[in-house]
């Protein structure tokens, strides 16, 4: 790269240039380091309001030093669109749909714009009356949420995002509604709603009756009257056969997810945005950024007076992106700064346990990761207090939870998400968000028919520095992909690079409770299991999650679609792998690592 200042990972110089470089008149691409400069300074540009034109170049220096120094990325389409003439920079934003055609078709044209603007989408098909109810007005009968989502879907494949992604969608369907069973089997017939991952909105209500044995009411939400019933327990069977044999649906657990509704006076949260990590009202948008926990790392521990520094800087950075957005809807843009919600996560977790002597599953990296979170979410907090005591409180804070709580000031509703962070994780070259390894070597499949061949670094380094990377060695990794291939290796050594199948799912679940219990928003993690899981695990897995106050869970059965983007290698497998950067890490998004919607990279 010429000399120029770049954090970039060098496997990542193809993706930079085909997504985020931007293209000048003579057809040149501007350098990486050019390009944080043009985020950094539009960004910046924002603290002219409240401190001048010095202030603001000052502040555009220590942006650029934050990203540069591969410390924090915001979200991709900041990186694609800030300083450029789009200027669209918000990842993920929530639709309301209303039961009428206006509504539905009205939701249908927003979506396609946020789409091509570089946003994902989030919808809850709830209120929809259910198949085969009254239409009055054309004296005929409704076809039901699926169809609709249907049209959704084909609308989805006709937009490319900004240009340079796929459009992406979540659609959640309350566990009440009538048409649900046919909503959590709907991914069961290949190549149905590609565009969208799948929820189940379920309350504490349907859980504690699925856990209990008891009935459970479904409801026409078109006049709210019981119109079928059946057993809680049987409907959690069937959504748990359906996640055994396909990964869908996940799980959105709505008590904790409006226990945490920082503004529950405008209204319940009733969706997500597509990787389901997002909470959101709806019209809302959200800027997600995430600082790379591996730089943190220093003389065998972290350097937290670094990362809370960090931590406060990116809160500041997120800020200012709300002021400079360009919202593709007015709408959008009246709700997202009536609470100005940012998510400031991580990536790199399972790189940097590696370097702090932490086994993934053991308790010592749980207890580190809550306090990174905790760390993490204080700093942004304090920071974001202390902008809104100059630049006053997000307009909704009267009435707000963090009010009610004792707070004096808050610029940001919420401040802190844990994102996939697929496409950011590659382009610094560590892992996905909080995921564990999924394999030491692997093929990435890129969208544009890039494959990039690739180890995990860390783990080559640690083989040189023990004396082991002898060719066959080598060898042996790159056709099984784990560290049993790699023969000498101590077991204590081999435990720290654990993959994802070799940690117990509920080792999986307490790293992501460590984390969510820390956290403003929500968590993106995959519970990955092995080919040879029980639907009765997967049943356990979504109880033990909400118990454990999680706002949402899915599980992905290695081997259980024949389109698997994840496999260990084309060696031991003969199929293609596909990983999100890094050492390779589980599907870079909290739902369906199958279906297109996971990966298009709207919520990194």
């Amino acid at each position: 790269m010429n000399g120029e200042v770049s954090p970039f990972a060098p496997e990542a110089a193809e993706l930079l240039r085909r997504r985020y470089l931007a293209v000048g008149p003579d057809g040149r691409h501007e350098s990486p380091e050019r390009m944080l400069w043009r985020v950094a300074r539009a960004v910046a540009a924002a603290e002219e309001r409240w401190d001048g034109a010095a202030s603001a170049a000052a502040m555009a220096g220590r942006f650029f030093e934050l990203m540069a120094g591969g410390l924090f990325l915001p979200n991709s389409p900041t990186l694609i669109n800030a300083g450029r003439r789009l200027g669209q920079l918000s990842a993920c934003f929530v639709l309301p749909v209303e039961d009428s055609l206006e509504s539905i078709f009205e939701a249908l044209k927003q979506a396609a714009l946020i789409h091509k603007s570089g946003g994902g989408t989030g919808f809850d098909f709830s209120r929809l009356r259910p198949r085969g109810d009254d239409v009055a007005s054309t004296r005929g009968v409704s076809s039901g949420p699926l169809s609709f989502m249907h049209v959704f879907d084909v609308a989805t494949e006709a937009v490319r995002q900004g240009g340079v992604r796929r459009g992406a969608n979540m659609a959640s369907l309350a566990a009440w509604h009538p048409d649900i069973l046919e909503f959590v089997t709907a991914k069961q017939t290949p190549g149905r709603l590609e565009n969208f991952n799948l929820s189940l909105w379920a309350d504490d209500a349907f859980m504690d009756a699925a856990a209990q044995g008891r009935g459970w009411a479904l409801r026409n939400p078109r006049h709210g009257r019981t119109v079928a019933t059946l057993e809680a327990a049987e409907l959690l069977e069937v959504v748990a056969r359906a996640a055994h044999a396909s990964g869908e649906p996940g799980m959105l657990f709505g008590g904790a997810i409006n226990r945490a509704n920082p503004t529950p006076a405008l209204g319940a949260i009733e969706a997500v945005n597509p990787c389901g990590e997002q909470p959101l009202l709806p019209y809302e948008s959200c800027v997600l950024g995430s600082l790379a926990l591996p730089r943190f790392v220093r003389g065998g521990d972290m350097d937290w007076p670094a990362l809370e520094e960090a931590a406060a800087l990116a809160t500041r950075f997120l800020d200012d992106v709300l002021e400079i957005n360009r919202q593709p809807l007015p709408q959008v843009a009246e709700a997202s700064l009536r609470t100005r919600k940012i998510g400031l996560g991580l990536l790199g977790l399972a790189d940097a346990l590696i370097m702090l002597g932490l086994a993934y599953d053991s308790q010592p990296a749980r207890d580190l990761a809550g306090r990174v979170m905790a760390r993490v979410t204080a700093a942004a907090r304090e920071q974001s207090a202390a902008l809104a005591r100059r630049r006053g409180d997000f307009p909704a804070f009267a009435n707000s939870a963090p009010r009610a709580a004792g707070a004096k000031n808050m610029r940001n509703a919420t401040v802190s998400t844990i994102a996939p962070t697929g496409a950011l994780s590659l382009l610094l070259g560590w892992s996905s968000g909080i995921e564990p390894l999924f394999a030491l070597h692997y093929h990435r499949h890129m969208q544009d028919g890039q494959v990039l061949e690739l180890t995990c670094r860390p783990f080559l380094q640690r083989l040189r520095a023990l004396g082991l990377d002898s060719p066959a060695n080598l060898a042996a990794l790159r056709a099984q992909g784990r560290a049993s291939a790699v023969q000498g290796l101590p077991a204590a050594e081999a435990r720290l690079f654990a993959t994802a199948h070799q940690i117990a799912p509920h080792d999986h679940l307490a790293m992501q409770a460590a984390c969510q219990r820390h956290v403003d928003n929500g968590v993106s993690k995959t519970i990955n299991l092995p080919s040879a899981a029980t639907v009765g695990q997967v049943r356990e897995i979504f109880l033990q999650a909400h118990a454990l106050n999680l706002k949402g869970v899915t599980v992905f059965r290695h081997g259980c679609r024949m389109e698997q983007v994840l496999r260990l290698s084309p060696a031991a497998e003969g199929a293609r792998v596909e990983a999100s950067g890094g050492c390779e890490t589980p599907p870079s998004c909290g739902f369906s690592p199958a279906s297109r919607a996971c990966g298009g990279g709207c919520c990194d």
